[in-house]
């Protein structure tokens, strides 16, 4: 009961938390000001969305300089990922000139069904030519899951799973990626 109501909580934390930004002058601007604040103690800040389309979204993409695209390989989030591609370009050309998007990454594969391989060349198929797809997928766990129910990382829960070690991969796919941009 103590982690659905932590859970509840964080969720009504949002809520506030957007329903506060309606009336703020250049509200889509709250978190870019935050984080110039503390930009200079850090190399990388990273921002964690839920996966909405609201003024903590617009926020976040406004305060970012890149952004990584998680789309679990399922029909509904990839017919989401169109209207994310919207706000992101409506954000690049309203509000942060200099977003990027760093590439659509893969999450909840498996790559056992079927689905799973017609979703993957989906994507590939509508964004491979415009936008990097991270050669790196997460891949399907239950213990994965469990990680957000008892809120500890997956280094902490699995350590030596299959979606820790994708994650590493995935680091180093980022890096990697980031510099050869520089």
């Amino acid at each position: 009961m103590k982690r659905e109501w932590t859970f509840f909580r964080q969720i009504l934390n949002c809520l506030g938390v957007e329903v506060s930004l309606v009336n703020v002058m250049s509200r889509e601007y709250v978190l870019k000001q935050f984080i110039k604040t503390i930009s200079p103690e850090y190399d990388y800040i990273l921002i964690d969305n839920m996966p909405s389309l609201g003024m903590l979204t617009v926020n976040a993409l406004a305060a970012a300089d890149s952004v990584i695209i998680p789309v679990m390989a399922h029909y509904l989030p990839v017919k989401g990922l169109e209207q994310l591609m919207q706000t992101i370009y409506k954000v690049r050309k309203q509000i942060n000139r200099k977003l990027q998007i760093d590439g659509i990454l893969l999450t909840m594969v498996d790559r056992r069904t079927n689905f799973s391989k017609e979703i993957i060349e989906l994507l590939h198929d509508n964004y491979g030519e415009y936008i990097n797809i991270f050669k790196t997928a997460i891949p399907f766990s239950i213990r994965a899951a469990e990680t957000s129910a008892e809120g500890v990382s997956i280094y902490k829960h699995d350590p030596k799973g299959r979606v820790a070690e994708a994650y590493k991969k995935l680091v180093e796919e980022v890096i990697g990626d980031g510099s050869e941009r520089k």
